[in-house]
């Protein structure tokens, strides 16, 4: 069994077993194979057993066979946590990673460390590893110590034994791992004084080691969430309303009578098709014929944003301020300032356009539950679950199965929750496979985000006030508070996520300003359900803090990254400017370029991000070419230079940055939710498009390692700067400011021709 797919051997073999008595029966929870899974859950969940993130037992057990399985509450959405987890703990304990069996995502089987988001799966969840393995290292040391009758600090950890430091590469008469503690607990709390390695003596971390779940995804060979299934399992399709907020008022279950085993389930407004085979639940699911009542309504989508100007609905915010006044006025230009400017700018509602939708299998009895999902957070989910499915929390289980795209949430937990709820009434387990249409119409979306920005600089360069305004949806705050689909329409319990949002971060500028002011206006609805997606809501911000901060720079005549540099006194923020402005051999010139009314017309722009003024730092030049005619952008080049602290593997870290330039790219240039007054109409890759591989530009990329410094995380950072150095590349080349997402040839033609 590869790595890759070695989570989904645990399920239902563990139900009877804990994890210790496996252990010592010379079994791993990851060796069972999908054959041996059982069909049902043999009473509740598996008895308790240690997994409190404060003792080490619930990250660590060394194995009878000298391996260890490494048990993480962090999950691998692709951005390669199974070997970045294993070089962390390999490397502080002293065995290869080779030697790491790895479980995770389950809620029986590891410790719950959090919703794996925000880039925090290294730089919180790898830490916590680090520090589990550190303290195994230093308590085999200490029974070694005890069994050689030799000083702790004359011993090391090395290739899963603990030797004598003694000749050349620690030669000596060693211990193996298995022999000083095998199958037995530690019975440890995490030291957080247990020394750590000498970043100067690493032989894993900052390797690039080869991902585990690599070979098995490019034969086709892996197992997702979508490729999941279990004996006795039965399929389904959810019905949804024609319009948003539409509630059930009659179903026809004869219209469906010609398909065999075909079966109508009915829960309040929450409507499904059950069968024995997928076919039949989709023919079923479409043939099904039911009558709704008018929907809620939607706002119109060409005025949504002067929608959320207008609302007054709202909750005011002043989230910072600098140079102000006791009475914090904002700002004023100052009126020695010789330019003086105001935009506005604005972010649309976005899908995660996951390229397999959602996916999951659900097996609920009348005492327990396990629940199969592509969640981010299946231990969080695991209350809410509970909640709405009447059982005690102990009784259920979510067990993580990586799902075909998603960063952030799109429709996996809705897709468990129709699982669940269906499994529940039927008796059986069951799947449930969202279609295209579900994905794109229900998924919950990234919010639309309205900007309005003012400012003014001397003719030095220096900015002498600025402010920002924004309009977000209340909802937001909590990012991810998003109610479920099926339990709302069943009138179950609505629980929702509690967990902080942070979406309007990173919207005040990083560079030196005499007054300052970020307010927010927080609107009590959204259009339609909000949810996080990749590096929430900073895209949108810093789209429009370095779009201005461009404005600015050609207001007082200076060259962009020059301008920048002269505002910004942070040495990691000044190291990663200057080198990728290296990268694209940047020659100091004011914006526009000389000629911006050439037919075909190239231009260059910049922007920078320190990501949520405390993690990653990132600064990005992008090139591009403008046809005038068409608005049609090309890009041409993209240069990042990207400093995300300690780097655990920089392959891993080269394919984060990648895929965040990508994926942003896409979003900056074509994704756009599409709807009328009662739906989503944007239900494909016709309506909704994404970036295709003829579009991909170069990509240069330089790394800066910091060895001494900690992690800060590789998985958002590069969205943010995306839009705006594309942005700020198209005015340099054309003189037309771009400040709607998506840049799509229309709109950018109409900017041209308002030039």
């Amino acid at each position: 069994m590869s790595a890759g797919s070695a989570p989904l051997a645990a399920p239902l073999a563990a139900r009877a077993f804990t994890r210790r008595t496996m252990l010592k029966a010379g079994a791993l929870t990851v060796g069972f194979t999908l054959a041996s899974l059982q069909t049902r859950a043999e009473g509740a969940a598996p008895a308790p057993r240690m997994l409190d993130p404060n003792e080490l037992d619930s990250f660590l057990a060394v194995d009878g066979d000298g391996t260890v399985t490494l048990f993480c509450g962090k999950v691998d959405l692709g951005q390669g946590l199974r070997i970045a987890m294993r070089q962390i703990a390999g490397e502080e304990l002293g065995i290869g990673v080779d030697k790491i069996k790895y479980v995770e995502g389950d809620t029986a089987l590891t410790p719950d460390q959090g919703r794996t988001s925000g880039s925090n799966g290294i730089q919180r969840g790898g830490m916590q590893v680090r520090r589990a393995a550190a303290t195994a290292r230093e308590a085999l040391i200490a029974l070694a110590a005890q069994r050689l009758n030799i000083a702790p600090d004359d011993l090391v950890a090395a290739e899963g034994e603990v030797r004598p430091k003694n000749g050349p590469n620690n030669a000596g008469a060693g211990i193996r791992f298995a022999d000083l503690i095998g199958a037995r607990s530690f019975n440890l709390k995490l030291n957080p004084k247990a020394p750590l390695k000498n970043p100067a003596t690493y032989t894993l971390v900052g390797k690039p080691l080869p991902r585990p779940d690599v070979p098995a995804k490019c034969t086709g060979a892996f197992t997702y969430m979508q490729d999941f299934s279990l004996p006795d399992m039965v399929h389904a399709r959810v019905i949804r309303p024609p319009a948003i907020g539409a509630k059930l008022i009659a179903v026809d279950e004869a219209s469906i009578k010609d398909l065999s085993g075909a079966k109508v389930l009915r829960i309040k407004d929450f409507l499904a098709v059950v069968a024995d085979d997928e076919w039949t639940a989709v023919r079923a699911s479409r043939t099904l014929r039911a009558q709704w009542s008018a929907g809620s309504g939607l706002p119109e989508q060409d005025k949504l944003a002067a929608t959320l100007r207008a609302d007054r609905d709202i909750t005011d915010e002043v989230l910072l301020t600098r140079g102000q006044s006791a009475a914090g006025n904002p700002p004023e230009p100052n009126p020695s300032a010789t330019m003086t400017r105001s935009a506005s700018y604005f972010w649309p509602m976005q899908s995660h356009g996951s390229i397999g939708p959602s996916c999951a299998v659900a097996d609920v009895t009348d005492n327990s539950a396990t629940v199969w999902t592509a969640s981010q957070g299946t231990h969080g989910n695991r209350k809410t679950f509970a909640r709405f499915l009447g059982l005690p929390e102990e009784a259920v289980r979510l067990i993580y199965v990586e799902g075909a795209g998603c960063y952030g949430m799109n429709g996996h937990e809705d897709a468990a929750a129709d699982a669940a709820i269906l499994s529940r009434a039927v008796g059986r387990p069951v799947r449930v496979q969202w279609s295209r249409e579900d994905e794109h119409g229900w998924d919950p979306k990234g919010p639309p985000q309205l900007l309005d920005l003012s400012g003014a600089v001397d003719p030095s360069g220096r900015i002498l006030a600025w402010r920002t305004e924004m309009w977000l949806p209340q909802t937001t705050r909590g990012l991810p508070d998003v109610p479920l689909l099926a339990p709302a329409a069943a009138g179950l319990d609505d629980v929702r996520g509690l967990q902080p949002g942070l979406i309007s971060q990173n919207a005040d500028p990083p560079y030196a300003a005499d007054n300052v002011q970020v307010l927010v206006h927080w609107l009590k609805d959204a259009p339609l359900r909000p949810a996080p997606i990749r590096s929430p809501g900073k895209p949108a911000n810093c789209f429009a803090v370095e779009s201005f901060t461009d404005e600015l720079a050609a207001a007082a005549g200076l060259d962009p990254v020059e301008f920048r540099l002269r505002g910004l006194e942070d040495k990691r923020g000044v190291e990663v400017i200057r080198r990728a402005a290296a990268l694209m051999n940047w020659q100091s010139r004011p914006s526009p370029s000389p000629n911006p009314n050439a037919a075909l017309a190239h231009g260059r722009g910049f922007a920078y991000v320190h990501y949520k003024h405390s993690e990653s730092y990132v600064a990005m030049g992008m090139e591009v070419a403008v046809e005038r005619a068409s608005g049609r952008i090309k890009v041409e080049r993209v240069a990042c230079a990207f400093d995300c602290g300690q780097i655990i593997n920089p392959d891993g870290a080269r394919a984060q940055v990648e895929g965040s330039i990508l994926q942003t790219l896409s979003r900056a240039l074509m994704e756009e939710v599409r709807f009328d007054r009662a739906r989503v109409t944007s239900l494909d890759w016709a309506s909704y498009p994404i970036l295709r591989f003829p579009d991909v530009p170069k990509l240069d990329i330089v790394l800066i390692d910091r060895p001494t410094e900690p992690p800060v995380g590789a998985g958002e950072a590069a969205c943010t700067t995306v839009a705006a150095a594309l942005a700020n590349a198209v005015f340099d080349a054309t003189g037309a400011r771009q400040r709607t997402v998506p840049f799509t040839p229309e709109r950018v033609k109409a900017t041209l021709d308002g030039v």
